[in-house]
This record gives structure tokens, sequence and C-alpha cells, in this order.
């Protein structure tokens, strides 16, 4: 089982927490620390046996290669360091595995701070980590909650920091033939972002790697000036979306998230049209 941390001590506390009552003889909890300045002593002092390696490389995918080679285990399961495992998730990891060679839970969403939810935590409610979308529709699952094996990583090689690095790896196991499927009793939440700054950031990030994984050719250049284009459209496809969701709760909530959407989607038509044209943000 493998985490990479960067600079996220309590949240890192709270996942091993839901995780060290499930350990037993047959798997190894591996957290792979990425250069963090953030003091690693309470989380040492709280499990001593705990392994923790550090993977001087930045970006996850680094951290992830670096656990893998610093294990033996036929079976690869990942989850992030800010995610909170289900009380079972171990056993029902040990119970799905092998139901595809790649397999993909369920993440749900959850807020850190006291209602009602801001713009960007009531937009995470509507949209952060549809898996079940990601796996059927787009052929990925995040690395948050992934399970597979040794010997198909070592075929499909290494995750490309870089990139949209969970997509870019499905893609090339699954090129390779190996299968993907949803298991949806695979259960992990993941804080909301609480605001623009920390959602901003999330999408910037995922754009770059999204263009990453697009191509810089000519070509395909204009397919993403294309999707950009398209961004404005996004808004009035998705606004039923928010106005229906279940989990919002009243008129201030489904008003910021509207209002968050659409900032979103015309600041990721500028990002990706600078990219199509300048080839980078």
């Amino acid at each position: 089982m493998i985490i990479p941390h960067f600079n996220d001590v309590t949240r890192l506390m709270r996942c091993l927490e839901t995780l060290a009552p499930q350990l037993d003889a047959r798997c190894e909890l591996l957290v792979v620390d990425n250069g963090s300045t953030d003091d690693l002593g309470p989380v040492r002092a709280a499990y001593p046996d705990l392994r923790i390696v550090t993977e001087t490389k930045k970006g996850a995918a680094e951290a992830r290669n670096r656990g893998v080679a610093e294990t033996t285990a036929e079976r690869l399961f990942f989850i992030d360091s800010d995610c909170v495992a289900d009380p079972d998730w171990i056993a029902t990891a040990f119970a799905v595995a092998g139901q595809g060679d790649l397999v993909g839970g369920h993440v749900f969403v959850f807020e850190e701070t006291p209602p009602p939810r801001s713009g960007a935590e009531a937009f995470e409610t509507v949209f952060a980590f549809d898996f079940r979308r990601y796996i059927e529709e787009k052929g990925f699952s995040g690395t948050g909650n992934l399970l597979t094996r040794r010997d198909i990583y070592e075929a499909t090689g290494p995750f490309i920091a870089g990139l949209s690095e969970d997509l870019d790896w499905c893609r090339r196991a699954t090129a390779k033939g190996y299968s993907l499927v949803y298991a949806e009793r695979l259960r992990v939440g993941h804080p909301s972002r609480q605001d623009w700054a920390a959602l901003s950031r999330k999408w910037r990030r995922l754009t770059e790697e999204g263009f990453g994984v697009n191509g810089a050719s000519l070509p395909a250049r204009l397919r993403w000036g294309a999707k950009a284009l398209l961004m404005p459209v996004s808004i009035l496809a998705h606004l039923p979306k928010v106005l229906r969701h279940p989990e919002l709760n009243g008129a201030t909530e489904r008003r910021r998230a509207v209002c968050t959407l659409a900032r979103l989607r015309l600041a990721r038509m500028g990002w990706m049209l600078r990219q199509a044209i300048f080839g980078r943000l």
C-alpha cells in the first residue's frame, strides 16, 4: 500500500488513523515523502513501525514510482495522503482486486469547514471525483483509490511526472489490453477545496497536465483550442446538474456553485487558449 505525501502532516495522520487499524499480515504500508519541509516527527512518533522513504524528485508520480521500487509486493494499492479510507478499505481491496487488472473505487467529498459550503466546496460536491464516469466513460481511474499488480506496472512502465499521470498511466495500461473496472464498495473520502485559490490551483495544474497528454503539435493545439471555446457552452450544459444536486443545501449553496462553475469554466477557457496559442500557460 503506497501513500505519496508532501507537506500535509495533519491529513497524513488522519489517513493513517483510518488505515492502521485495518493492517494485517497481508500488506505493508509505505509512505513516500516527496521532500517535505514539514516535520514528520509526529508521524514517526505515532507510528514507530511505519516505513517512510524520501523521494527527492518532485511530483506524486515520482513518489508512487519510488514506492513501487521500494516494495516487492505482487499487488499494489494506491491511496493519497489527504484521503480517508473506509473502515473496511483494505479487506475490500483484497476482495475486489481480482475483478480487473486495474480497479478504481468510489471517492466521496467531505467538508473540513462548517456549513454553509463555500462556492469551491459546493462546486466540488457536484463535480469532483466522479470515478465511475472517469473509469466507464474516460478510461482512467485516479490514483487516490487505485489497485493494480506489479506485473502490470512493469509492463506498462512508470508514472510520468508533468502529465495527468493517472490518466496517462491507465490509458497506457488499457492500450496493452489490461482491463479497468469500477468497484463501488472500495470507498475513500477526499476533502473538498475550501476556496477559489485552492480550486483554481487544482484546475490550473490539471489544465497543464491535460495539455501534456493532449500533445503540442499544431493539430493537437487546434483541437485544444476548440475544446477551450466550448467552455462557455459547458456552463449552460451543467447548470441543471448544479440546480438539481441533492447534496447542496438551499439557494445560497446552489448560487455559489453556479457562480464558481461559470468562473472556473471561463478561467479554463483562457488558460487553454493560451496553451493552444503559445504552447504553455
